[in-house]
């Protein structure tokens, strides 16, 4: 095996345990509101802590990647990731969990935008696509940490003893990694302030179809179960289906996406997945019978899946911005549609129904296409690997 593949693997590792921390933390959600006795509202308002930290490290990961290089932030960053968790699990009051989950969601996303850099100078070295793989590993993580979840509720681990375990898994990941993360090169030429900057039209693009990959994405995390339950009146084993079809497509989908990449380009894979998007969620609205709606669903997942790993490595080759930069800009103006989505589908839904809400997002998919699709030289310019 020679030395890419062993830093593709070791990358892929420092994913997967990004992953599998996240997971770990929301599969013991439930136990965290039982012992603060939090109401659904008071339980809301504590889960923001972590969009308010992953917005708050978006600057700062732009800033500290090109100040001192992915490699130094990665390590740093990834110890410090895996240590809050079980931090979370020993806060013994809402005063305490905040100011930790605040941490997690700034550490979260600074490890985001330096792992995302560190791929995209391996992507190049290796000449083909392969960010999309990472992102599906991530997801497959999300799987692993919620087995392991339910296994640690099963043989009665409290949050903070199960958060320690990851912990300690996380640990060996991360030695095992380190030193296939290298030094990244910074380009002199770019100013390094903590700033986000004005983007360009290449990065303002690709951060819209980012947004609208993102506010579908937040929608179907959570509003599956809801719309299976509502409208298409699933029996209760059957209300999680259309989100373990959209989830588990959309984790298959990045493995499947650098390859489609590499055969057809960047630009078509994200017109089909926009296509994807719209006809998906089109069917569940029109025929929400449980196998249409699951295979609706199954259709977003793909869709969605091959967005953000895409943009960012469209993004990551502006010519005008370092790579850590540009993924903070468009990471920056896709995160308001990961938030956005969930609680506009609430507002439509509180007008007219849960359908109307769904169709209205499936336009997100023609979005997409229609972003995709004019003036394309924009993409063109800053294209490494070839594009039809």
């Amino acid at each position: 095996m020679n030395y890419l593949s062993k830093r593709r693997i070791a990358l892929g590792a420092m994913f997967f345990f990004m992953g599998l921390c996240f997971a770990s933390w929301a599969a013991r959600i439930p136990d965290i509101q039982a012992k603060f006795q939090l109401s659904e509202g008071q339980l809301g308002t504590i889960l923001l802590c972590l969009p308010i930290g992953s917005m708050l490290g978006l600057p700062i990961a732009g800033w500290s990647v090109h100040q001192y290089g992915s490699r130094i932030v990665i390590l740093l960053g990834s110890f410090a990731y895996a240590m809050t968790l079980p931090l979370i699990g020993l806060a013994t009051t809402t005063w305490m969990i905040v100011p930790v989950l605040v941490v997690f969601g700034l550490l979260g996303n600074i490890m985001n935008i330096s792992l995302n850099t560190q791929a995209l100078g391996l992507e190049d070295q290796m000449g083909k696509s392969i960010l999309a793989s990472f992102h599906g590993l991530w997801s497959m993580a999300g799987f692993t940490g919620a087995g392991i979840g339910a296994g640690m509720i099963f043989l009665n681990f409290s949050p903070a003893a199960h958060y320690a375990v990851v912990m300690g898994i996380s640990f060996v990941i991360i030695l095992f990694s380190q030193k296939y993360v290298i030094n990244d090169k910074r380009d002199a030429g770019e100013s390094g302030g903590l700033v986000l900057k004005k983007p360009d039209d290449l990065l303002l693009r690709v951060g819209l179809i980012s947004f609208l990959g993102m506010m579908t994405e937040g929608c179907m995390f959570d509003w599956s179960g809801v719309y299976f339950k509502k409208i298409v009146l699933a029996e209760p084993e059957y209300v999680a289906l259309g989100y373990v079809c959209f989830m588990g497509a959309m984790a298959s989908g990045r493995f499947i996406t650098d390859k489609a990449t590499n055969q057809f380009g960047r630009i078509p894979v994200l017109q089909a997945s926009g296509i994807s998007i719209f006809v998906g969620l089109l069917m569940s609205v029109l025929v929400p019978t449980l196998i249409t709606a699951a295979l609706g669903f199954l259709l977003v997942g793909l869709g969605v899946a091959s967005i953000v790993p895409v943009a960012y490595g469209i993004a990551g080759r502006s010519k005008l911005y370092s790579p850590s930069v540009a993924l903070a800009l468009v990471s920056t103006i896709s995160f308001f549609g990961f938030l956005l989505g969930p609680p506009l589908i609430g507002f439509i839904a509180d007008l007219f129904d849960l359908q109307v809400s769904l169709a209205l997002i499936s336009i997100n998919g023609l979005g997409i296409l229609l972003l995709s699709s004019i003036r394309k030289q924009v993409f063109f310019t800053q294209e490494t690997i070839s594009t039809p």
